[in-house]
């Protein structure tokens, strides 16, 4: 496995648990603030490992190609947090503040799954 997979992979992996902590911080809220704080995770969670597949995958490439493919995941990954966002919001109308956050958080994590790796913790 390539090293941008296995960290795509790492931090995705952060990103879940920083939604499973924060869906279970809102559970003492009620089982919709916990249902809202697991859908904003799981959007961001969604919309990253799209971005993954699409930026990564495609073996070897001009310049080009690589960045457009980048492009192109950065843009499907926030497509598919809105429309995730917006299902929860309209479509089952849960509250915005337990998703919020958990965006948030969930973001959050992906930025420390990335200092982390450059600090040498998660190498192998």
């Amino acid at each position: 496995m390539s090293a941008g997979r296995r960290l795509a992979f790492r931090a995705t992996a952060f990103q879940a648990g920083a939604t499973a902590l924060t869906t279970l911080a809102f559970l003492v809220h009620g089982a919709d603030s916990a249902l809202a704080a697991l859908v904003g995770g799981f959007a961001v969670v969604a919309g990253g490992a799209v971005a993954a597949l699409i930026s990564l995958g495609g073996g070897v490439q001009s310049a080009g190609s690589v960045m457009g493919r980048m492009l192109a995941g950065v843009l499907l990954k926030w497509l598919v947090v809105f429309a995730v966002l917006a299902l929860g919001l309209a479509g089952f109308k849960l509250p915005p503040l337990p998703m919020l956050v958990a965006v948030v958080a969930t973001m959050l994590a992906f930025v420390l799954a990335q200092i982390l790796n450059r600090e040498g913790v998660l190498r192998e």
